[in-house]
């Protein structure tokens, strides 16, 4: 199947005076892809951000939304973005069905199919039994709701969500969490969030920005290339004898008394491993890669270097 590539952008960076708040930034979304930014505070988050959307002009790169460059056609490749900051933008004054028909009318979608534009964001956002409340007397969660709405208003390619959980009490959160896997269905998403578990749940890959640097960019849930191996037998295993078995860099032990992590330097090790359970008869249950979860990841790669 081919990639549909709806945000790319190439050696991003923006100075500030001498200052360089980020630079060299690559990203690649596809439809139906959510992509999750993460950092610490001041790492570059929402300058990136921003120069996603086309409210900070970048000082080198560039980016394309749904293959246009924001730079030389920025009102056409605007029209394909929708964006959330994380203060959303409402009108408190005014209904949500008011609201929203404003926001189509500001994104320019034709008169003739504003109804239809509002009776969808409405459903897709689940705000129906709300479309005629007043925007102030609705809960965050609700009000969330609404500003994802008026992003989805004009059906952009792209999404972009700054923090959109941020303070919503659980079960809003697991709504907002459900709507965004919702959209990743025929848009691309991208969103910041400080919360780890969040992103490792609903990202297919993230990126982590670190001091204006991009110095990750993978699966949430990390890959194979540190080689690190769980084996579980069913009779405890000697651990010196484990770590007697040529080509192993590394024999970890674990709360499990019957499992060990081991880090091979050569294949063969695994082989050898593998034979040695059988000639003692530990009786090899479990053989499988340990991956670092996302939370590893970013304290190893932030870890006693606060952003500037």
């Amino acid at each position: 199947m081919t990639r549909e590539i709806l945000l790319q952008t190439r050696g991003l960076g923006r100075r500030f005076a001498e200052r360089r708040a980020v630079r060299d930034v690559n990203l690649e979304v596809q439809r139906g892809e959510v992509h999750g930014l993460l950092g610490l505070n001041g790492a570059g988050k929402t300058t990136t951000l921003r120069m996603l959307c086309g409210t900070l002009a970048p000082t080198e790169g560039d980016v394309r939304l749904a293959g246009i460059d924001l730079l030389e056609r920025p009102i056409a490749a605007r029209r394909q973005l929708g964006y959330l900051p994380e203060v959303p933008p409402l009108h408190l004054d005014t209904t949500v069905e008011e609201y929203l028909r404003y926001a189509a009318l500001l994104r320019r979608v034709p008169r003739r199919r504003c109804k239809a534009a509002v009776t969808g964001a409405l459903q897709r956002c689940d705000l129906e039994a709300v479309a005629h409340r007043l925007i102030r007397n609705l809960s965050k969660g609700f009000r969330q709701r609404v500003g994802i709405a008026q992003a989805i208003i004009h059906e952009p390619a792209v999404i972009v969500l700054d923090e959109p959980t941020a303070g919503l009490d659980p079960r809003q959160v697991n709504a907002v969490r459900g709507l965004i896997g919702e959209l990743r269905r025929d848009h691309a998403v991208i969103f910041s969030s400080h919360i780890l578990p969040e992103v490792q749940s609903l990202c297919d890959r993230v990126t982590i920005l670190h001091q204006g640097r991009q110095v990750f960019q993978g699966r949430p849930g990390g890959d194979s290339s540190s080689h690190r191996v769980r084996l579980r037998f069913r009779v405890q295993p000697p651990l010196a004898m484990v770590a007697a078995v040529s080509g192993l860099e590394a024999v970890e032990s674990t709360d499990d008394p019957h499992a060990v992590i081991v880090m091979p330097v050569l294949d063969s090790a695994l082989d050898a491993l593998v034979k040695l359970s059988v000639d003692q008869g530990w009786g090899l249950q479990e053989l499988s890669p340990v991956r670092p979860t996302l939370e590893q990841i970013f304290l190893e790669l932030t870890a006693g270097r606060e952003a500037a």
